[in-house]
């Protein structure tokens, strides 16, 4: 008891067994470990001359005590660690750290007045009540969060990660909060991970193999620094892209969330949606964190080891900013690989997920001093992992700093990525832009013009028309322009190139002859979009609501958004029920009809067996500047299943109609039609097994922005 500091003994002696002792412990592994009778503390600070271990009771404010370690006796290396025998479990604990003498402050940003939170910690306390806004008098910070050690065994009985193959997967990007706070989720516990559990049925009636979650890591999400320039209140970060920890799920998406009771009902939730036959990805934010520049709050990582963390300028301490938010963590330092591993591993391991999304990836291939690395070890290290072996592996293939790599995204044979030529190629072409026609060839059958020539296989990318960030599919054809001035940015913010076609009228039209001819084009366009993604090669990705017309109003950065522009409505679910049934549709006929294996998929457009290229004209392919049509058939019985012989695919993106020959079938079989966007339902889309024989087996008039799809029988 002798090298406690300052203990308030009576509210210590609470937390503590009669046999309480305190010896040197180990440093490995790092975080605080419960081992028989105690608890281990470990904490990487290279640079610190002094580390204290900091207790709280729980929900306390005030340390109750507080212990520094001996750099003699506590440290090994450049890990400080102590062995705390008699500790119980639940309790909270920070560290406090410092550099004395410190003649580099601009690059060893130690500060003992903060108490810094554990990098490996599994769960925080302090952020338990969502958008709660506690200032600290005094010390500049937001929040005082604090690191939480709690038993959190579970029972997963059977559960194991999925390892659906990537070429059965299909991906759907959803907001915990905001997939069931709106009202009309009717769920009992809505804006939760146990909410998200109410919600599985309808994600499994919809066809859907994966769910990939929006940043659920432990955010700060009080810091966007925004005002609503409508109510003059504070926004706040919706999305939670600016993780203070990466090993804590948030515990204000959780219903019950104090004492670290997060983690259990984020592994319930991740065992229902196996029940379900879903996976669950994360999207992991390793290129930053939420501490930004020299200005930002110090949580952790800063406290800790400033130039061990993030990438600096040697001789000023300047944070290079390759992630657009202040600063960017340094991914291909030892330490930090290894931080990044652990943490990769807890989450498959301990929470049973099946695969990341990494946020602007390309910084995690950036050596020390920031330059691209043609090796780099990290994404090398994560790509040959054995407990990764079969865990999914998706870059978001680029930077802010102008660094863009999809197509030559090192891949190890591993690594997916986010194929954003897709989703621009794509747009344009269904807008009617001129010089699109080749490329979209290109899309539908896996880009092969961008992936071949680097050895990846075309099944690989992630095929995606809208994510989080942009146009919702309902307004990527019902806004030519943003307008995003509820951010309090005064529009300056978000994309200015969408390759958006609003139709005829910017949003809501005028009057009601135009607002039944658009809205009926908008719906026709909203299909034409859908149908591309899911015949594709590769993966396709949805954004939540898109297959009910979901709409953020035209704001195409609803990062700070918390309220209904971003929350899913559900009663859009009846209102646009025909659009549901079409992507309900298409995405059985995508799982029933098509086979994607990779292996198919490494010829370039024009060597590809099983697609035959037609114009037209059979045959007679249009890649001219001009043209607006595509056609194809697929031939190949590798290429197809449930005994289909011949499928015709055909888009018209001319605003006028355009006759087709279509190719003669052989062996008495006769073309059936299963799409035609331009018809009402129930005709737009026909079930599987249920497809009508065309009158005219020679020629199809395909109306001007629409689609067909044939099938032979």
């Amino acid at each position: 008891m002798d090298n406690i500091k300052e203990a308030k003994n009576r509210n210590f002696l609470d937390i503590v067994s009669p046999d309480f002792e305190i010896s040197r412990g180990g440093p490995l592994p790092l975080g605080a470990t419960p081992k028989r009778g105690g608890i281990n503390f470990a904490v990487y600070s290279k640079n610190a001359t002094s580390v204290s271990l900091v207790l709280f009771i729980p929900g306390g404010k005030e340390p109750i005590a507080e212990f520094p370690f001996d750099p003699r006796f506590n440290r090994t290396g450049d890990i400080w660690h102590a062995f705390i025998r008699g500790l119980e479990d639940n309790i909270e604990y920070g560290y406090r750290v410092d550099r004395q003498p410190n003649f580099h402050r601009e690059i060893h940003r130690f500060d003992s007045s903060r108490i810094l939170v554990d990098p490996y910690a599994r769960a925080l306390s302090g952020g338990e009540i969502w958008g709660d806004i506690d200032v600290e008098s005094g010390n500049g910070q937001h929040r005082q969060y604090h690191s939480v050690i709690t038993d959190n065994s579970f029972d997963w009985g059977s559960d194991q990660p999925l390892n659906t193959p990537l070429s059965e997967t299909i991906i759907y990007e959803l907001h915990v909060r905001g997939f069931s706070r709106h009202k009309s989720s009717q769920v009992k516990y809505p804006g939760t991970y146990a909410g998200l559990v109410e919600k599985i049925p309808y994600l499994k009636s919809l066809g859907i193999t994966a769910v990939e979650l929006l940043p659920i890591n432990e955010f700060s999400e009080i810091d966007s620094g925004r005002i609503d320039p409508r109510t003059g209140k504070p926004l706040l970060n919706y999305w939670g892209y600016n993780s203070i920890t990466f090993f804590a799920p948030k515990a204000s998406y959780a219903h019950k969330n104090n004492y670290g009771r997060s983690i259990n009902e984020f592994k319930a939730m991740v065992k229902a949606f196996h029940e379900a036959g879903i996976e669950v990805i994360l999207d992991m934010v390793f290129n930053h964190t939420a501490e930004g520049d020299h200005r930002g709050p110090t949580f952790s990582f800063r406290g800790l080891d400033n130039k061990t963390y993030y990438l600096i300028s040697p001789d000023t301490g300047e944070y290079h900013n390759y992630s657009g938010c202040g600063n960017t963590l340094n991914c291909n330092h030892p330490v930090v690989r290894d931080m990044i591993l652990d943490c990769l591993r807890y989450w498959v391991t301990e929470m049973h997920v099946d695969g990341f999304r990494f946020d602007l990836a390309s910084i995690l291939g950036r050596g020390q001093d920031g330059s691209v690395l043609s090796n780099p070890p990290l994404l090398e290290r994560i790509a040959g992992d054995p407990i990764l072996g079969n865990t999914k592996l998706i870059a978001e293939a680029w930077d802010a700093a102008g660094l863009y790599q999809v197509g030559t995204f090192p891949s190890y044979g591993r690594w997916a990525e986010w194929n954003g030529k897709f989703r621009d190629d794509v747009r344009k072409y269904v807008k009617g832009d001129f010089g699109v026609a080749e490329a979209l060839a290109n899309r539908l059958i896996g880009s092969p013009d961008i992936y071949r020539d680097y050895g990846r296989l075309t099944g690989q990318c992630i095929n995606f028309i809208t994510c989080h960030d942009g146009f919702t599919l309902a307004d990527l054809v019902s806004y030519n322009e943003k307008h995003n001035e509820d951010n309090g940015e005064d529009n300056r913010d978000g994309a200015n190139d969408n390759y958006s076609w609003n139709c005829g009228a910017e949003g809501t039209p005028d009057n009601i002859k135009d607002a039944e001819e658009i809205s009926a084009l908008r719906l026709r366009q909203m299909k034409n979009l859908a149908t591309i993604l899911m015949i594709s090669r590769g993966v396709p990705m949805i954004l939540a609501g898109d297959e009910f017309g979901r709409t953020q109003m035209g704001n195409n950065n609803a990062y700070c958004q918390d309220n209904e522009i971003s929350w899913i409505d559900w009663r859009l679910a009846e209102e646009n029920s025909d659009l549901l049934r079409f992507f309900r549709l298409l995405i059985k006929f995508r799982r029933e009809y098509l086979i994607l294996d990779d292996n198919l998929s490494k010829s370039s457009r024009m060597e590809f067996d099983p697609v035959i290229w037609h114009g037209v004209e059979p045959f007679r392919p249009d890649w001219s500047y001009e043209s607006r049509i595509v056609a194809l058939q697929i031939t190949s019985s590798s290429y197809l299943k449930n005994n289909c012989s011949d499928i015709y695919v055909a888009f018209n993106a001319y605003w006028k109609p355009v006759e087709f020959k279509l190719p003669e079938l052989l062996r008495n079989r006769n073309w059936h039609l299963k799409i035609d966007t331009a018809l009402n339902s129930p005709l737009d889309i026909l079930d599987n097994g249920h497809e009508l024989k065309i009158e005219n087996q020679n020629i199809y008039n395909i109306p001007s922005r629409s689609t067909l799809i044939l099938l032979a029988k």
